[in-house]
């Protein structure tokens, strides 16, 4: 073990500083109690638009994004550019969508997705299956942030095997779990500033640097065409194969980014309609340092970087980033960088770890298992919840292979876009029964795993749930293009929606009760109260203020 002593301490350093802010965060604009998930799991529903900026942006921008995406790019080319756009285009596809979703969740004290879904088609069987569909997309998701740290850990000269050479991301992940347990969503919202600050100054100084020592953005472009032509993988140009590929996952993974709860969480936090129409403008800005970030595979091209290998034998493209700063950079400032990477852990997996143990406890603790639960039980549940969720995560990084860990969450995409029909659409129509959800539900679900059981690996090794490009060639066509299999899958659950819908409301099969009104969906802040009955005004209602 080559130990890194310098990029150690300064990585411990700051990893420390940020883990003491978590504890402090519980003072942080304290209310009178917080035993209560407005104020435990939402950050009492009022941060403003830069502290939502900094939150929702931590939230969605992880560190599994700043080793994955370069190391995607390193391998594959342009098509590792498709999270570019899609974190672009999903910022207006969502506007309206999450205004609504936010006057209304504040209307009725909604905390979760699965809360408005409950109350929207009167369904606790659908309300069930958006919760699940949510723990279920977020669990990988979580683990994911390990990977990141454990990149700069190993590039560090932290490496082991067995339950030891795993012990500095128990103690990190250990660390996290106590501050959130005592802090909640506000630890997170405080970290935030820093882990970001921190990331944006790294990105930029590695752009303007390191193209100096490599001859210019010309022969770092020249370079990695070559090692693509010589490899035969990927390449500086999409193909006619993964054209169809590239637009269909980022136009899928756009559709999918606001319905994980983790996302939905970090906007009902947020303080007034305002708040949020601000930040879906500025987040872009998040998109314009992703570009840069994934510019840092060409880098490694150039570079000629190469990976840290697996036990296996088998590269491990998660280090190539952290070892073209170790190339590149001296041992104090790779030290600054490897930090921002293991603090860009934090944020994401404690909102992420937050969200889940909400849903348990709003939609399966307090609907089947304790229906009289208080406010103060709701939070020590979901306090509970969220230790048991970590280290869930870290014994699926423990446990399980990497690939398949990262594997799973390109099959989470395609699960959480299951529930865009209920939650997305049913913001702005009734109009689909409840019984035609579900359907669709399972139709989308089964159908999208039958199509990532066919999906093979970029390897070859792999013939099955190899990642998220379904071969049209499966469904008979004679070609070798790819599409996303998300995409696919949520078309065939609101086909069944649709269809189903008529069918069912001409069988005169009940449905549910809707328990929102049509101005809850434009309460905003200091609107505390609903109008009496025989107020409304529908024109209001028709004709939005956003």
């Amino acid at each position: 073990m080559n130990l890194e002593w310098t990029e150690l301490i300064i990585f411990t350093i700051l990893f420390a500083g940020v883990s003491a802010m978590g504890f402090v965060a519980a003072r942080w604009r304290r209310p009178t109690t917080m035993e209560h998930l407005n104020e435990w799991g939402l950050g009492g529903r009022n941060f403003g638009t830069w502290i939502s900026w900094f939150l929702i942006g931590g939230d969605l921008y992880t560190a599994y994004t700043f080793v994955a995406v370069p190391a995607l790019v390193f391998g594959a080319g342009a098509a590792g550019f498709f999270a570019l756009p899609y974190t672009v285009i999903a910022y207006p596809i969502v506007f309206m969508f999450l205004i609504k979703l936010w006057s209304v969740s504040k209307e009725h004290g909604f905390v979760t997705p699965a809360d408005f879904v409950r109350a929207r088609f009167g369904s606790p069987l659908l309300a069930l299956l958006v919760a699940i569909t949510g723990l279920v997309a977020t669990m990988p998701y979580i683990a994911l942030q390990l990977v990141g740290i454990e990149a700069v850990l190993k590039s560090m000269g932290l490496t082991g095997s067995g339950l030891a050479g795993h012990l500095p991301i128990v103690i990190a992940f250990a660390i996290l779990a106590a501050y959130t347990y005592q802090s909640g969503l506000r630890a997170p919202a405080l970290i935030a500033f820093v882990k970001d600050i921190l990331i944006y100054v790294v990105i930029l100084v590695a752009v303007i640097y390191i193209p100096t020592q490599l001859g210019g953005w010309d022969a770092i472009f020249d370079k990695a065409d070559t090692a693509f032509t010589e490899s035969g993988k990927g390449g500086l140009l999409l193909n006619e194969n993964n054209q169809l590929q590239y637009i269909s996952l980022a136009l899928g993974s756009a559709l999918a980014l606001f319905l994980y709860p983790h996302s939905v969480t970090g906007v009902l936090s947020s303080r007034s309609r305002n708040t949020i129409k601000r930040n879906m403008s500025a987040l872009p800005a998040y998109s314009f340092l992703l570009g840069l970030i994934a510019l840092l595979g060409f880098m490694a091209l150039a570079a000629g970087t190469k990976p840290l290998l697996l036990p296996n034998g088998n590269p491990d493209t998660s280090t190539i980033v952290p070892e073209l700063f170790n190339d590149q950079f001296s041992d104090w400032f790779t030290g600054v960088a490897f930090a921002a990477v293991g603090i860009g852990a934090l944020v994401p997996a404690a909102i992420m770890s937050i969200a889940a143990a909400n849903l348990f406890t709003r939609n399966i603790y307090r609907e089947y298992i304790r229906k009289d639960a208080t406010p103060a039980q709701e939070t020590k549940v979901s306090k509970l919840v969220s230790l048991v969720v970590k280290v869930g995560a870290v014994v699926c990084i423990i446990v399980l292979p990497l690939q398949f860990a990262i594997d799973l969450q390109l099959i989470g995409g395609v699960i959480i876009l299951q529930t865009l029909p209920s939650l997305a659409l049913g913001v702005f129509t009734r109009w689909f029964h409840k019984g035609a959800l579900i359907g669709g539900w399972f139709a989308g679900m089964g159908g999208g795993m039958l199509m990532l059981y066919f999906c093979p690996s970029a390897d070859g090794k792999r013939p099955h749930f190899g990642g998220s490009a379904f071969p049209l060639e499966k469904l008979g066509f004679d070609t070798k293009i790819t599409v996303y299999a998300g995409l696919l899958a949520i078309a065939l659950n609101l086909l069944v929606v649709v269809l189903l819908t008529p069918i069912l409301k001409a069988m005169k099969v009940a449905d549910g009760k809707d328990g929102t009104k049509p101005l809850d969906y434009y309460v905003d802040e200091g609107d505390e109260e609903k109008p009496p009955p025989g107020d409304e005004k529908p024109e209001a209602a028709a004709i939005p203020t956003a």
